[in-house]
């Protein structure tokens, strides 16, 4: 039979003390069969000596906190800036912190990685030149710019459409991935052949704009897209049909021995006519939400076989100029949407639509 052994300190005297209990049933005290210490109400736990699930712990009952914080239902009185108050009323259970004069609550605030960061003002901003990753770190609202790759010109023909042009605010986004796509400019085409490539989509989340459509070559009408392409200088052909809400339509050829091609269609106007002129390359539309701004998204202008007539002038907004005896076209600018401006003989010369452009922007 094992046997119990009560031994005093060595340099005082152990007191074990056995309280009666508070009714008949007897009580048993079980000893664990190896040598150990029973703690005193003035000796120290060793936490290494903790095993098993711990009952919850009540922030009310914590002590020795530093003196600068407080765990209460009540603000404490007379802080000094600096201070942490952990407020326990049920409910709020919230960190706050005494900023001088008012107690404010300690929060995450919205933020995100992808594209290019930068501030301006009172927002953060996300420029994505390429496809990329919008990653927000807790769910937010964000206002989004996205614009479009402009369509091609054709040869001896019309001018590009610009890309779509979308713009917004409040949009609601949450803490996960989201792909970013910046859509490329569309190749020009021959005068040989039929119409010139339109733009690629730009996306971000639940955002598609539309690439711009191409400029007509020979006898065909401009391609359609988020702004029409124009119609071809040697023929009476339409421009093609933009998207409302994210461009306009390409301008039309009238048709004669004089070959006036017209301009692309912008986000803000529609593309010029080819009547005795080239048409000019239609509008685009200014944002702020690079932190200056910038005009998006023109058309790209059409061009002439006539001696001492300039070509279309490209849309403001990136659109390529069309080629005239003032130089060959040119085309559409990178990051602006801006359609192609047309080209200069039937087989080379014709320009491609500038890249898009994607910006997400919010209130840091």
């Amino acid at each position: 039979m094992s046997k119990v052994k009560i031994e005093g300190h060595g340099t005082g005297t152990g007191t074990f003390t056995v309280t009666t209990p508070s009714s008949n049933t007897d009580r048993t005290i079980t000893l664990p069969d190896s040598t150990g210490t029973i703690l005193d109400n003035t000796s120290t736990l060793d936490a290494t000596k903790l095993s098993g699930n711990l009952p919850a712990i009540s922030g009310a009952s914590l002590t020795n906190l530093p003196s600068d914080v407080t765990v209460a239902t009540s603000a404490p009185s007379s802080p000094s800036q600096g201070d942490l108050w952990f407020d326990s009323t049920v409910g709020v259970k919230a960190i706050k912190v005494y900023s001088g004069t008012a107690w404010d609550k300690l929060i995450i605030s919205f933020d995100a990685t992808g594209g290019t960061k930068t501030t301006s003002g009172l927002y953060t901003i996300h420029t994505f030149t390429t496809s990329g990753t919008f990653t927000p770190n807790k769910a937010g609202s964000v206002d989004y710019l996205v614009v479009a790759g402009g369509g091609g010109s054709g040869g001896y023909g019309g001018g590009g459409g610009a890309g779509g042009f979308r713009t917004g605010t409040g949009l609601s986004v949450t803490a996960q991935a989201y792909t970013v796509t910046v859509g490329a400019g569309g190749s020009g085409s021959s005068y040989n052949t039929t119409v010139a490539n339109s733009g690629s989509n730009s996306v971000f989340s639940s955002i598609t704009s539309t690439g711009g459509g191409g400029g007509a070559s020979k006898n065909h009408t401009g391609g359609n897209g988020g702004s029409g392409g124009g119609g071809n200088a040697g023929y009476a052909t339409a421009g093609g049909s933009g998207i409302s809400g994210q461009g306009n339509d390409g301008g039309t050829a009238v048709g004669n021995t004089a070959y006036h091609g017209a301009g692309g269609g912008g986000a803000s106007q529609s593309g010029g006519n080819g009547t005795n002129s080239a048409g000019n390359g239609g509008a685009g539309t200014a944002s702020s939400y690079s932190g200056s701004s910038v005009t998006y998204a023109g058309g790209g202008g059409g061009t002439t076989s006539v001696s001492n007539h300039v070509g279309g002038a490209g849309g403001a907004g990136g659109g390529g100029k069309g080629f005239g005896s003032d130089g060959n076209g040119t085309a559409g600018t990178a990051n602006t949407g801006g359609g192609g401006g047309a080209g200069d003989n039937a087989v080379t010369g014709f320009t491609s639509g500038g890249s898009g452009i994607v910006i997400i922007r919010y209130l840091t």
